[in-house]
C-alpha cells in the first residue's frame, strides 16, 4: 500500500471526540450590562480558564522515518522508508487551561500481539459508567497520551516482503539431522510464542489456496532495538506535542512492551549510542505486567533464532479470552472480573486497526474469518543486570493472577532495582490477571467490610482492577506516589482496599 493510500485510511479512521460541556460554561462569563469603567477582577479572570479538562480528543498521526542500515535482522530493509501510527488523546480545555495547570504527558508501549491504540484505549462502557479507555481516563485527568504501534504492528508499515506477505508466516519443521523435506522450505523458531507451520494451519486456504510458500524474507522481523528506535521517535514527538512543563515524559512499558522500555532506558546500549539524552527525557517509568528475564545482550539460541518473520493470531472474542484467564480455582472469588462485552470490543478494535489480514483465515475460501499479524522478534537486554542500572523513579504494577507474564515477574524487577533508588513502588492487585487494564468487580466482593478501595470513594462499591490501575496511573504520573507513598510494596485485596506488602 502506498505512503498516501495509507495516510487516506489513516485519515477515514481519525476519531475526534470531545465531551460535551456542562451548563455552568454555557452561562456568561460577565454581568450583562457591566459599568464602562469596570475591570475585569481576579475572579472573573479565573473563570476565563479551566483548572480541569472538559473533554477530550482522540486522534491518529503518523511518524515517518528511514530504516537505520544494520537495525533489523533482514537487511532488505535497510534504508526503506517507513511510519509509525500514533494514537493520541488529550485533554480539551473549552476556555483554555489555566496558567498555573502543568502540562503533562506519557508514552504506553504496547506488548508481544496486541495493538497499541487497542490495548490502551479500548472503547468499552465500564460498569459504573465511562470507559474502560486508560488513556481517556488519563487524559480527563490532564494527562496527554501517545500509544503507537511499532514497527510491524496495527498500520504501521509492515513492508511488501515482510508483515504483508502471507507466505513469511512459519512452514514446517527442519527434520532431526537438519535436512528440509518440502520444496517450499522449513523452518525453526527460537519461542514456542512464535509456532511453526502456520501457513499450514492459519492460512492454507485463506491466501494460501492449498499450496504453501517460500519465504521472501528467511530471518525474524525485528530485535528489541528495532522497538528502542520507534519508542526514541515518539519520545521526541509526545515532547514536541505536548509540550510537558517538565519537559519529559513518562514511559509506560505493558507486557513485552516492559522489555522494550527497559531497553530503551538503559545507558549502555551498544546497539543505540545516546542512550542518556533519552533517559534524561523521561521523569517516571511504569512495568505494567510485564515479563522479565532475558540475557543483557543478544545470545543466539543453540539451534539459532526463527528463520521466519510473520506470526498470525485469531481476533475473535473466543480466542482472546486467554488473556482473562485467572490462577486455578480462583474464578469464584473473582467475580464480574470480565466485564460484558470487553473481549468483543478488544476483538473489534484489533480488526480496526488490520488491512490485508482481514483476508486471512478460516476454511471458507469464500469467507475469510480474518487475522490479526504482528512481528516476530528476538528478546534481550531485561534483566536483574539491566534493572539494577535503571535511574528513573518506577512504579512496578501486576495483576496477582495473570496466567501470561506470572506476578513472580514484577517481584523479581523490584527486588532487582537499585537499592538506593528512594522512589520506587511494588503494586500487586488480586482478581487481576494479564488483562488488568479492562478488568472490573461485581457482587458482594465489591463491598469491603472495612476500608475503601483505592481510587474510589468512602462507601463506593470497588470499580475493579481498571479502576485502581488507573487511579495508580495519574497519581504515579502527577506526583510519583502509590498511596501517597513514594517507595514501599503494597497489596491490594478482592474489594480494592490497599495494604503495605509484601
Amino acid at each position: 500500500m502506498s505512503k498516501a493510500k495509507r495516510r487516506l485510511r489513516g485519515a477515514a479512521f481519525t476519531i475526534v471526540a470531545v465531551t460535551a460541556l456542562t451548563a455552568a460554561f454555557s452561562q456568561p462569563l460577565f454581568a450583562a450590562k457591566p459599568s464602562p469603567m469596570a475591570t475585569v477582577s481576579g475572579a472573573s479572570l479565573a473563570a476565563a480558564c479551566d483548572k480541569a479538562p472538559t473533554g477530550v480528543q482522540v486522534s491518529d498521526h503518523w511518524l515517518p522515518f528511514t530504516v537505520p542500515a544494520g537495525l533489523m535482522p533482514d537487511p532488505q530493509f535497510d534504508g526503506l522508508s517507513a511510519e509509525l501510527q500514533v494514537h493520541r488523546v488529550q485533554p480539551v480545555y473549552a476556555h483554555g487551561k489555566c496558567p498555573a495547570v502543568p502540562n503533562r504527558a506519557a508514552v504506553l508501549i504496547h506488548g508481544r500481539t496486541a495493538y497499541g491504540p487497542a490495548v490502551f484505549d479500548l472503547r468499552q462502557p465500564a460498569p459504573v459508567g465511562g470507559e474502560l479507555s486508560v488513556q481517556k481516563a488519563l487524559a480527563r485527568a490532564g494527562i496527554d497520551t501517545f500509544a503507537p504501534n511499532l514497527l510491524g504492528y496495527g498500520r504501521s508499515t509492515r513492508f511488501a516482503h515482510g508483515l504483508d506477505d502471507p507466505g513469511n508466516a512459519s512452514l514446517r519443521a527442519y527434520n532431526t539431522d537438519g535436512t528440509c523435506s518440502y520444496p517450499e522450505g522449513c523452518d525453526r523458531t527460537h519461542v514456542p510464542v512464535f509456532p511453526l507451520d502456520q501457513q499450514g494451519t492459519d492460512l492454507l486456504i485463506n491466501p494460501l489456496g492449498q499450496q504453501r510458500r517460500s519465504h521472501s524474507s528467511h530471518v525474524r522481523f525485528a530485535r528489541v532495538d528495532t522497538f528502542v528506535r520507534d519508542i526514541r521517535q515518539v519520545i521526541d514527538d509526545a515532547i514536541t506535542r505536548a509540550q510537558p512543563s517538565d519537559g519529559k515524559v513518562t514511559l509506560l512499558g505493558y507486557s513485552a512492551g516492559g522489555q522494550h522500555v527497559s531497553r530503551t532506558l538503559y545507558a549502555a546500549n551498544p546497539v543505540l549510542p545516546h542512550s542518556d539524552q533519552y533517559i534524561a527525557k523521561v521523569n517516571r517509568v511504569v512495568f505494567l505486567s510485564s515479563l522479565f528475564g532475558f540475557p543483557t545482550e543478544e545470545t543466539p539460541p543453540p539451534t539459532g533464532f526463527a528463520t521466519f518473520p510473520l506470526h498470525v493470531f485469531k481476533t475473535d472474542a473466543a480466542s482472546l479470552t486467554d488473556i482473562w484467564q485467572l490462577g486455578a480455582g480462583r474464578e469464584p472469588a473473582c467475580t464480574g472480573h470480565i466485564v460484558p462485552g470487553s473481549p468483543q470490543q478488544l476483538s473489534t478494535q484489533l480488526r480496526e486497526e488490520e488491512t490485508v489480514g482481514l483476508q486471512w483465515g478460516g476454511d471458507d475460501p469464500a469467507h475469510p474469518t480474518g487475522l490479526a499479524r504482528s512481528p516476530v522478534f528476538s528478546s534481550y537486554g531485561w534483566n536483574t543486570f539491566v534493572a539494577g542500572q535503571l535511574t528513573p523513579p518506577t512504579l512496578v504494577i501486576h495483576g496477582v493472577e495473570d496466567q501470561v507474564t506470572l506476578v513472580a515477574n514484577a517481584n523479581s524487577i523490584y527486588g532487582a532495582l537499585p537499592a538506593s533508588m528512594t522512589n520506587k513502588v511494588l503494586v500487586k492487585v488480586a482478581c487481576a490477571s494479564h488483562g488488568l487494564l479492562w478488568e472490573g468487580c461485581s457482587g458482594q466482593r465489591c463491598t469491603p467490610a472495612s476500608g475503601t478501595p483505592y481510587g474510589g470513594k468512602v462507601g463506593a462499591p470497588w470499580a475493579g482492577p481498571y479502576s485502581t490501575l488507573k487511579a495508580a496511573l495519574i497519581e504515579w504520573i502527577n506526583s510519583g506516589t502509590f498511596n501517597g507513598a513514594p517507595n514501599g510494596q503494597f497489596n491490594v485485596n478482592e474489594s480494592g482496599v490497599v495494604s503495605a506488602g509484601p
